[in-house]
């Protein structure tokens, strides 16, 4: 919506969004259905990239089963308000409603059957329908309050003006004999919604704009992480992690405060897979993690019974035989040489029952500290944020300054792997896109 007598570079909507991600474009739609004239803007050259490259190119979009507890922050009740006022099931009408077919897997994990695209494409066209302008390649450089004899916005409605550029191609910028200036855009709003996202995954565009509007408006951050992200590791471990790459495994992974019973697997840099990432986003820095990795054997039972049973039998035939060689014989040389190699060769009857309850006790709680995570490159999510306690959970809108809202990832609420930072992101674009 152009009002041409601000002078041909200055536009004024009821709404601009910062950012063109799931959160963002959710609210978008949702305020474009309440007649608002909405703007989303953002720097990369196409929208909901993060979506696109979701649950392996197939956007596990939400889950089946979403509870308060699937979601981590300071402030835990944080989520509540707008996680039951748009559940899941709304989400699922919207996608069944596109025709979208989609499928579940483990643990009420929804997917899409053929390709996260239908879940981007379908936002964009409830934007379009709904009169959304979404405009990308744009820096946002300045954002400011308008104040009431500002020229610029005359309108008693604007509340903040934006100055923005237009990016430049890779060819301008590489070309030492183009002296081309990005155009620069004022844009003035009566609501303005920061949906920038996290940290994770600069190569997907990540940026830390929204962190810095939060804190231009006061607002302050709970510290900052790459969470569900793999674990690294840099001393003997690493190198036994390294030698079993591709191999995975259902376990009990745990620390202090958690567990989960996932499959993990074992890469060139570390120990990832589900269970891995699950247990990232309540892990810190030099922690150790305990990893059961027989979780249906309780091996010092096992060892002791078959001490008495089977006097002449090794440990890697006890493990090899009683578990129907389900433990990849690689794994179980790796685990050999590691936990018991000064007693591969002895028979269990010359074993003392101190050395075999104690090498039971490793197998079912293997106890090994990460040196770190893979960080942002891999991480799915930023864990912390915008301090919670200083927006409101009904609505999204900051208590530091009137027609200000944060959505998404941006704000300290981080959900479990499983389609629940999605859902997250439906659900807080919902209430916020309700309101402005």
């Amino acid at each position: 919506m152009n009002n041409n007598h601000n002078g041909k570079n200055h536009s004024h909507y009821d709404v601009i969004i910062i950012g063109a991600g799931a959160s963002g474009l959710y609210c978008a739609l949702t305020a474009g259905r309440r007649g608002r004239r909405v703007l989303v803007l953002d720097h990369a050259n196409k929208a909901g990239k993060k979506i696109l490259m979701s649950g392996g190119g197939r956007c596990n979009f939400t889950n089946y089963f979403v509870e308060p507890e699937h979601f981590i922050g300071a402030n835990q009740h944080f989520c509540k308000s707008a996680l039951s006022r748009y559940p899941s099931w709304e989400f699922i009408g919207l996608v069944e409603k596109h025709k979208i077919a989609y499928h579940e897997r483990e643990h009420g994990q929804l997917f899409c059957d053929d390709s996260a695209q239908d879940i981007l494409s379908m936002l964009l066209d409830e934007c379009a329908a709904a009169g959304v302008q979404v405009r990308l390649n744009t820096q946002i450089e300045q954002v400011q309050i308008v104040e009431q004899n500002d020229s610029h916005a005359n309108n008693d409605e604007a509340r903040f003006q934006l100055l923005t550029s237009k990016k430049l191609s890779k060819k301008d910028k590489n070309d030492p004999a183009n002296e081309i200036k990005p155009a620069q855009i004022h844009y003035s709003c009566e609501s303005l919604v920061v949906a920038a996202g996290g940290l994770s995954i600069p190569t997907m565009g990540a940026s830390g704009l929204g962190y810095e509007l939060a804190q231009q408006f006061g607002h302050k951050l709970n510290p900052i992480d790459a969470s569900l992200v793999p674990f690294t590791f840099t001393d003997k471990t690493g190198e036994l992690i390294r030698a079993l790459a591709g191999i995975s495994l259902p376990v009990i992974a745990s620390n202090a405060r958690i567990s989960f019973r996932l499959p993990m697997l074992f890469t060139h840099r570390g120990l990832s897979g589900p269970a891995m990432l699950q247990l990232s986003n309540y892990w810190q820095t030099g922690e150790h993690i305990d990893i059961n990795l027989l979780p249906d054997i309780d091996m010092t039972a096992l060892l002791l019974d078959h001490k008495k049973s089977h006097p002449r039998q090794l440990v890697r035939t006890v493990l090899a035989d009683y578990t129907d060689n389900s433990v990849p014989k690689k794994l179980l040389t790796a685990l050999q040489t590691a936990l018991w190699d000064d007693i591969k060769d002895t028979e269990l009857a010359n074993i003392k029952d101190e050395r075999l309850t104690a090498l039971g006790a490793t197998i079912n709680g293997w106890r090994i500290k990460p040196s770190g995570t893979e960080g942002y490159r891999t991480a799915e999510v930023t864990r912390g944020g915008v301090k919670t306690d200083e927006v409101s959970s009904k609505n999204m809108q900051s208590n530091h300054q009137a027609g200000l809202y944060f959505i998404g990832e941006v704000l300290d609420v981080t959900g479990w792997l499983g389609g629940y930072n999605f859902q997250w992101a439906w659900a807080s674009g919902f209430v916020c896109g309700e309101v402005v």
